[in-house]
């Protein structure tokens, strides 16, 4: 009798591991087994898109001023902001179609002053090309103060607002900088004064007794700055070097306009813009620093309208 429970007891234990194999092997197919077992291969993010880490040039200068690269600190600094603005891809892809667009207008005001063209990727860096206005008040491309506009010579009010007119408000960044470039002696921490003022500028060169912004300790916007129009710059000037493919095509272009002068009040844009077969959206578009419907224009000043030729736009019904 002990010799026949023992030989159960072993049949009985046989069985268990018989049935946890059978178990194992007769799993039923996940859905990602079927899938290999019939041929088809999911797609990963990975398939066909590589990130890796970015070679900065050389020769990196801001307006020709030297980034020293062989400070660890600032190579990592410079290594951030073009990690960031290159895998930040619908931004680069935006900023190089506007770009596009506006920089042949922003080129020769700048080229006319005397100012750097490297700046205009400053103007890029403050508002990405767009009429946005800060938290602060600053507005338009240049991102200028009320006071400041005033103080060079725009007209700020709540029927005309000039920091909205591209041209004019690229004269003023250029009084700006040379101004402060007179002041501070090198191009970069003139574009650091632009970001954090001047007197901010000049009271961390005071404390911290150093003139050179990069041995500047400075808040984290300002410490950013320079080194993001550097990498803004790298990227816009040579998209393919960084994986970006456009073609002319996908790019923004500026619709040609002729201009119409207007030295009286306006009692209303919507209808003086159906004069030319326009929308008031439209006249807007091409007028940003019309901030109202209506002008006032009680003293009779010229202004100069930009009307777009016929063609580009849906007539307005």
């Amino acid at each position: 009798m002990k010799h026949l429970k023992n030989i159960l007891a072993v049949i009985g234990a046989l069985f268990v591991v018989g049935s946890l194999i059978y178990a194992v092997q007769s799993t039923p197919e996940t859905k990602e087994t079927k899938k290999q077992t019939e041929g088809e291969i999911d797609k990963h993010v990975s398939d066909g898109y590589r990130i890796s880490a970015i070679d900065i040039p050389e020769d990196l200068n801001f307006a020709g001023e030297q980034v020293p690269l062989d400070d660890p600190e600032i190579m990592e600094r410079v290594d951030r902001e073009f990690l960031v603005n290159t895998y930040w891809q619908s931004n680069a892809l935006l900023l190089m179609k506007r770009a596009n667009k506006y920089f042949p207008i922003i080129e020769p005001i700048l080229a006319k002053n005397g100012i750097p063209d490297d700046f205009k990727y400053l103007a890029v860096a403050e508002s990405g090309l767009q009429n946005v206005v800060s938290p602060a008040g600053a507005t338009g491309f240049w991102q200028i103060l009320k006071t400041t506009g005033r103080e060079y010579g725009l007209e700020v009010n709540s029927n005309v607002d000039e920091r909205y007119h591209v041209e004019k408000a690229t004269q003023v960044a250029c009084d700006y900088l040379k101004k402060w470039k007179d002041r501070f002696g090198t191009w970069t921490l003139t574009a650091a004064a632009y970001n954090a003022g001047p007197a901010g500028i000049q009271k961390y060169m005071n404390i911290q007794k150093v003139d050179d912004y990069y041995d500047l300790l400075l808040g984290e916007e300002t410490g950013r700055y320079v080194f993001r129009i550097m990498a803004i710059k790298e990227i816009l000037s040579q998209p393919e070097k960084y994986g970006f493919e456009l073609e002319k095509k996908d790019l923004y272009e500026a619709v040609p306009t002729f201009s119409v002068e207007v030295d009286t009040v306006v009692s209303s844009w919507a209808d003086f813009a159906s004069l030319y077969e326009i929308s008031y959206k439209v006249l807007k578009r091409h007028n940003p620093w019309l901030r109202e419907p209506h002008l006032n224009n009680g003293s009779g000043k010229m202004y100069v309208i930009e009307i777009p030729n016929k063609g580009y736009y849906r007539e307005s019904k």
